[in-house]
């Protein structure tokens, strides 16, 4: 009762009407009163009218045996193992049951899960091949069917996610990987997923897992996405947002709230900022390259400053995003005229393109070599310009998108950049 669950009876309650013969139980090969004899010897169904069903007497520990019965005879009842999409056989290589193979086959022989030690790099919207493939060691002489299982793991307080399952040539994709991922299988043993379309949440770690009956192996595969870390602050000055406010204005500039390993990473390429900001794991932190007094003082060394966690909802600082690489590209509209913000987005709209992102804007600035010293209208209504290589009349001697802030919108003096998706 207690293993699979079923509700206790409570036997002085049951009737001579509950009290059945199982005589109709199926059991493969093996009929019920054959079955109930070898078990627990010969059983009496016959009840004698108005017989009670006392504690201790003979038929009050027959009913306890009878409750019994359909729990040990159900067919399959023990062999049901978890689910993930599929209910997966205890035997997936026995297609024939007592020929020999399965388990035994794989005594002293040794399963491999390969995948890479190094980091792969990509960017939003493209596709990529997360390399997985197992071998037999020694080699198996015939063809195994196994099982594939790919999920991303569980990071910064997300939970995991399971990304497709597979036996032979069925398989099934889950949540937002649905219709975006597959398995290549172009080679024997090659079980490497796709991924098309990539999105910013994508990135992470991935494992690869092969089951081949009670032997499983699996293997890890770190998929980063190509990109940039900046702060940003809202419109009505330092330390407005909450952690989530902080989530929906990195979504609205095409980006995602950074995690620390890609602050720290933006650190080590020189990011330098006095302003805490929220990071994908709810602490609070700043990159620091030059100590000074505002900034922790000058007797700290550099690094990554951390206020640790912080409430979700009550704590207000700015937040740190994170853009990838684009698939488009990011110009400064040449325009006779300044503009205001909302001629700024027609201007753009008329020349079949959008008012870019602070996320485009970035990016474009970091992969694109995009260096302008023309300040722009973005779509936050912000004012910025990009410097790859400083010269005067143009900013501080380092290279960095400047920001004018947020000007009243109605002001012309200033022109736009705008985003066209190749």
């Amino acid at each position: 009762i207690k293993k699979w669950g079923h509700r206790e009876v409570n036997l002085p309650e049951v009737t001579q009407q509950d009290a059945v013969c199982p005589a109709s139980i199926p059991s493969p090969g093996l009929s019920a009163q054959t079955g109930l004899q070898k078990i627990w010897g010969a059983v009496h169904c016959q009840v004698c009218p108005g017989a009670p069903a006392w504690p201790g007497s003979p038929w009050h520990e027959e009913m306890g045996l009878l409750l019994l019965v359909p729990l040990l005879l159900l067919p399959g009842s023990y062999g049901l193992p978890f689910y993930n999409g599929f209910y997966y056989s205890n035997s997936a290589n026995d297609q024939n049951p007592g020929n020999g193979h399965g388990k035994d086959l794989l005594n002293g022989v040794k399963l491999v899960v390969e995948t890479p030690e190094e980091t792969l790099f990509t960017y939003q919207g493209a596709s990529v091949i997360l390399p997985c493939r197992y071998h037999y060691e020694p080699a198996l002489g015939s063809p195994r069917r196994v099982r594939i299982k790919w999920w991303k793991l569980s990071e910064n307080g997300a939970p995991e996610k399971d990304v497709l399952v597979a036996i032979g040539v069925r398989h099934r994709s889950f949540g937002d990987y649905q219709g975006r991922v597959h398995l290549r299988q172009e080679k024997e043993h090659d079980v490497s997923l796709e991924i098309q379309d990539l999105r910013l949440e994508d990135y992470g770690r991935y494992r690869c897992e092969v089951i081949d009956g009670l032997e499983d192996e699996s293997g890890l595969v770190e998929l980063e996405l190509r990109g940039v870390v900046f702060p940003y602050q809202s419109p009505n000055g330092r330390y407005q947002l909450n952690f989530h406010e902080g989530q929906q204005v990195c979504a609205e500039q095409g980006a995602v709230v950074a995690s620390f390993e890609q602050l720290f990473r933006a650190w080590e390429e020189g990011l330098d900022w006095c302003n805490a900001g929220w990071l994908q794991d709810a602490t609070v932190q700043y990159p620091i390259m030059l100590p000074r007094q505002p900034c922790g003082g000058p007797g700290l060394a550099p690094g990554v400053r951390s206020y640790g966690p912080r409430h979700r909802r009550r704590h207000r600082y700015d937040v740190f995003c994170f853009a990838t690489a684009l698939k488009g590209r990011v110009y400064y509209l040449e325009h006779p005229e300044k503009l205001t913000l909302t001629e700024a987005k027609e201007a753009c709209q008329e020349d079949d393109a959008t008012i870019a992102k602070v996320g485009q804007l970035f990016a474009a600035w970091k992969f694109h070599g995009l260096d302008r010293c023309d300040a722009g209208w973005l779509a936050d209504g912000s004012v910025r310009y990009p410097v790859v290589h400083p010269h005067p009349n143009c900013g501080p001697p380092e290279p960095g998108v400047r920001s004018f802030g947020f000007p009243d919108p109605q002001s012309r003096l200033y022109g736009v950049y705008c985003y066209r998706q190749h």
